[in-house]
């Protein structure tokens, strides 16, 4: 019982000091009503109160009112407990005329203090004439038999916020059903959406479940669902028509063949299919004015920031020039900025992330680009202020933005650019190795006179022969050996794929013990110095462009080519900023082995 009694005392706390500050009353109801239809009036309090003063609701007939009502609800989240309470106050009334009429605060006291609800506007539409029984079951004949529905009752179409536009600037397009009150949809079939051709689109994510509200078009009562929200962005000038939206509808009606007693207890039910299409629309585009140089496509209301993460590093150490465009517009179609770094920095293309929000306002959000770039020396520098224009639709102008001059100081480093790939060769001398002992033949000989000499004789002069024309040919091959010797760019560019082979057999080594660092940096040995070799650049002026060309002039694929940048830009990167590589180890070193061999190929 003591246990019971506290658990009561502790959940009721919170009612007891409750603040007075918190309280809350509502007035609800329905935004739109035909002539002569009921609806209800509430009046919802989260506190009991006393002395409700109605508002003038002479405009309507009062068929009921008010009934009350009363529920609460106990939380525990945590270990806190939160309690609420709902008082309600419900009135039935009657529209008399057509019309929009403003039904002024309610008030009530709640421990002696005065409270008001909120206003509500209900637009009353005139309501559809009552049909006598025999039109009544001849429509409903009729409709049946043809199987169609008037397209009053049903039809779809596609709303914009905005006809007249500039190119770039953000629509709201909203494709809605329209369904009036007597027309029981049960499901939907055969969607053609449109294909918005011309835009750049975005998608706004609404629920699965469709929920239908009730709107008032061209002075009657529908209700009405939102199919498909999206977000468009003209890319062309002039008129831009939208292609129709098209969808199949299943409509359940009702079969009476004939009129009989037990009609009224049993019905036939059947699902028609209505098809419907929405009327085209246009918006029509208007050009930008004379675009400024520092503009990179963005339209909107958009801000503009830019910083660095350091000021002071080391020659070969990277840094980040980061710049974020904000706010509301096309900010997926806006370019990068440019940004002029020093002549002796090394700068590689901007990491582009993207932090966007769609909704019934439009796309909003944030767009960062990320500059990555390494001094190569020590010294004082400076990077200009950043320019960012863009386009603002509300005040038909360019707005203009500009970061401050960043100072970096560097300071000297390790420099790994002077560090230089050696080529090894090898070479054996040609030796005669003759027999000093000759061993006793035993056997039968073939005597021959005493008076004959080998000397003289053909086997003599042809074994001479063979002797100087052996002596020719190697004194020729060793000849050709020491000049190609002598010339250690031939020496290198023969030895050059072995010499990258054996790199990348230390680069698999490093990546079985998971050594990121020295992997990544003798795949870059690999390439470096075979191009070196094969290319006949001195690896210290080695670079992309350097590369690139000689590689086109060697008549080397341009597919071999990207794919020979793009590995040594993935290396760079994962060197100085290892978050930013997205592929694996191993895609890379296969990629890179491959790669290998289609340069020995290609190469001439």
């Amino acid at each position: 019982m003591i246990k019971k009694f506290i658990v009561t005392l502790l959940l009721l706390i919170p009612a007891f000091f409750a603040d007075a500050d918190s309280v809350k009353f509502t007035m609800s109801g329905p935004n739109v009503v035909s002539v002569g239809e009921q609806f209800r009036l509430s009046f919802t309090l989260n506190e009991r109160g006393t002395d409700l003063q109605l508002p003038d609701i002479s405009n309507f007939d009062v068929l009921m009112g008010p009934s009350t009502s009363q529920s609460s609800s106990v939380q525990i989240i945590n270990g806190q407990t939160t309690q609420s309470v709902s008082f309600s106050y419900i009135f039935i009334l009657r529209a008399k005329e057509e019309g929009k009429f403003t039904i002024r605060p309610a008030s009530i006291k709640v421990d002696g203090k005065v409270y008001e609800s909120n206003e509500l506007s209900i637009q009353v539409v005139k309501g559809q004439k009552p049909q006598s029984s025999t039109n009544s079951q001849q429509q409903q004949s009729s409709t049946t038999a043809s199987g169609s529905i008037d397209k009053d009752d049903l039809f779809v179409k596609v709303d914009l916020d905005k006809r007249n536009v500039f190119k770039g600037e953000q629509i709201i397009a909203t494709v809605k059903i329209y369904v009036a009150p007597d027309v029981p949809i049960t499901n939907f079939d055969d969607v053609k959406l449109p294909s918005y051709a011309g835009f750049w689109t975005q998608e706004i994510n609404i629920p699965n479940q469709i929920s239908f509200t009730r709107e008032v078009y061209n002075n009657k009562i529908y209700q009405v669902g939102v199919l498909k929200k999206t977000i468009l962005f003209p890319q062309q000038t002039g008129k831009i028509t939208i292609d129709p939206f098209e969808i199949t509808c299943l409509v359940r009606q009702r079969i009476r063949q004939q009129r009989s007693f037990f009609d009224d207890f049993f019905d036939n039910y059947r699902n028609i299919q209505a098809k419907v299409v929405s009327p085209p629309v246009s918006i029509n585009v208007k050009n930008l004015p004379s675009e400024p140089a520092s503009f990179t496509g963005g339209v909107g209301n958009l801000k503009f920031s830019a910083s660095l993460d350091k000021n002071q590093l080391k020659s070969n150490e990277a840094a980040t020039l980061k710049i974020t465009i904000s706010g509301s517009g096309n900010l997926r179609l806006i370019d990068a900025p440019k940004v002029e770094f020093p002549a002796d920095f090394e700068v590689y293309d901007p990491k582009t992330s993207e932090n966007l929000n769609t909704s019934n306002g439009g796309l909003t959000g944030s767009k960062t680009f990320e500059y990555l770039f390494i001094p190569r020396f020590a010294g004082e520098y400076s990077i200009p202020p950043v320019k960012f224009a863009s386009f603002n639709p509300v005040s038909r102008s360019f707005e203009y933005a500009q970061s401050k001059e960043f100072t970096l100081q560097v300071e000297k480093g390790n420099d790994d650019q002077n560090t230089t790939v050696t080529s090894a060769y090898s070479k054996e001398d040609v030796r005669f190795i003759g027999k000093d002992i000759r061993f006793i033949k035993q056997g039968q000989y073939k005597l021959k006179p005493k008076e004959s000499s080998f000397f003289g004789s053909l086997a003599f002069y042809l074994l001479y022969l063979g002797a100087a024309l052996l002596f020719t040919v190697i004194a020729l091959v060793y000849r050709k050996k020491l000049k190609e010797n002598s010339n250690m760019q031939l020496v290198r560019n023969k030895k050059a794929n072995k010499v990258a082979r054996k790199h990348l057999k230390v680069a698999a080594g490093h990546l079985k013990n998971n050594n990121d660092e020295a992997f990544y940096e003798s795949v870059l040995k690999a390439f470096w110095g075979y191009l070196s070799d094969k290319l006949s650049i001195p690896l210290a002026d080695m670079n992309r462009q350097n590369a690139s060309e000689s590689l086109e002039k060697r008549q080397v694929s341009p597919e071999v080519i990207t794919d020979f940048i793009h590995i040594v830009d993935t290396c760079e990167y994962a060197r100085y900023a290892p978050s930013a590589v997205e592929s694996t180890k191993t895609e890379l070193y296969d990629k890179a082995a491959g790669l290998m061999g289609k340069l020995e190929r290609q190469i001439r």
